[in-house]
């Protein structure tokens, strides 16, 4: 595939809005993970949720959480700023909006069905299921507010949602439809996935611990992540970027659990090196889905090793933010793109005892390393499954 250049990015997680507060957690080991406390919920679980969403100022710019906290991302480092020249330079119809989410607005699906009248059993009048629980809302948000009218388009893809926008937005940059496209999208804590992961028996009962001997399950936070990407120029800046490569696959092993030998997840990381033109030994770290499931944290490294061998250093960034379902693809690319531009191998805080029984190279404290090139795994239900490559420019 032709690269593309990442020329901005943006992101709001548990661990803060914007690229520093990323990169100071990134580098300190801190984790955005407390006792969940959210809505009404009543589970023993961790959760990233971010904080402010629901104030007064927000709810009155924004009725559905999801979009609040897509708006909070488009307002971090300048991004939407950054965006709003692009327009000028391609004009606002040459730019495509390609952004996913996987439960979107559900949330005010929630508290609206709370609220519906006794007697006949409708929904309050300001219910709108158009601009929250539909899935398209997060694309309608962003296109509007950023003033852009080019091709829109709304992923929902499980947890590879926000990876498989990377492949979409090529695509289309790739057949002329657009100039340059905004990847991304958002995703929101709500009582659906809470009480939904909990009656699978996947919730963990402490901040989640990938790649432990003892690790009991995920913990489920909330992100926003955007990207601008466009075709590379003589002109691009020493410290950017490039989306070297994207590969996807589907095994559809089973509805809620990976194949037991990593297949999906193996096809979509080779798929990805053949689209960069790559070989594994041209990796130097991969972000690893990495949720702290017992199945999956055993099929990754399966596959991972099968095909790169036990020397990448490798580590999932989830014990931070948490799971951020939807949203995941795009923050863990952001924090694959941040780990290149300064020089860091993420660490994992939660993580004590390493499971003696996997074999990737997992790296549990951060480390300083020149990284060129980065692989982001991002693998969901029904065997959807996204590999990324990003890598140096220079």
């Amino acid at each position: 595939m032709q690269p593309l250049v990442l020329s901005n990015f943006s992101i709001v997680t548990s661990l803060g809005a914007g690229l520093e507060a990323t990169l100071d957690a990134l580098r300190t080991g801190r984790s955005g993970l407390v006792p969940c406390k959210f809505e009404t919920v009543k589970l023993p679980t961790y959760v990233g949720e971010i904080s402010g969403i629901d104030d007064p100022a927000n709810l009155e710019t924004a009725p559905c959480r999801n979009s609040r906290i897509a708006r909070r991302a488009l307002e971090q480092d300048g991004f939407a700023r950054n965006v709003a020249l692009a327009r000028e330079k391609y004009g606002p119809d040459r730019i495509g909006v390609f952004v996913g989410t996987s439960t979107s607005g559900i949330l005010e699906s929630e508290l609206a069905y709370r609220q519906r009248n006794s007697v006949n059993g409708r929904l309050p009048d300001a219910y709108d299921y158009a601009k929250s629980h539909n899935t398209f809302s997060v694309a309608d948000f962003v296109t509007e507010y950023l003033g852009l009218g080019g091709p829109a388009v709304a992923l929902s893809s499980a947890c590879a949602t926000t990876a498989k926008v990377f492949g979409t937005a090529s695509r289309m940059i790739a057949s002329g439809l657009c100039d340059a496209a905004i990847v991304g999208g958002a995703d929101s804590l709500c009582l659906t996935t809470l009480y939904g992961f909990h009656s699978l028996n996947l919730l963990s009962s402490s901040p989640c611990r990938p790649f432990d001997g003892e690790r009991d399950g995920i913990s489920i936070g909330e992100a926003a992540g955007f990207a601008l990407l466009e075709k590379t120029s003589q002109g691009k800046a020493e410290d950017a970027v490039m989306l070297l490569g994207v590969g996807e696959s589907n095994d559809a092993h089973h509805m809620s659990t990976p194949h037991p030998e990593g297949l999906g997840a193996r096809l979509a990381m080779e798929r990805a090196l053949a689209a960069a033109n790559l070989d594994t030994k041209d990796i130097d770290y991969i972000n690893l889905h990495g949720t702290a499931t017992q199945a999956g944290d055993i099929s990754e490294d399966i596959a991972v090793t099968g095909l790169f061998g036990t020397d990448t250093p490798c580590s999932s960034t989830k014990g931070q933010t948490g799971h951020t379902l939807g949203a995941a693809g795009i923050v863990e690319a952001i924090i694959a793109s941040l780990s290149i531009r300064y020089g860091l191998l993420p660490g994992s805080p939660n993580t004590r005892n390493l499971d003696t029984s996997l074999r990737s190279r997992y790296i549990v404290k951060s480390e300083k390393a020149r990284l060129n090139r980065v692989m982001s795994n991002s693998f969901g239900f029904g065997g959807s499954n996204c590999s990324l490559i990003l890598g140096r420019a220079g």
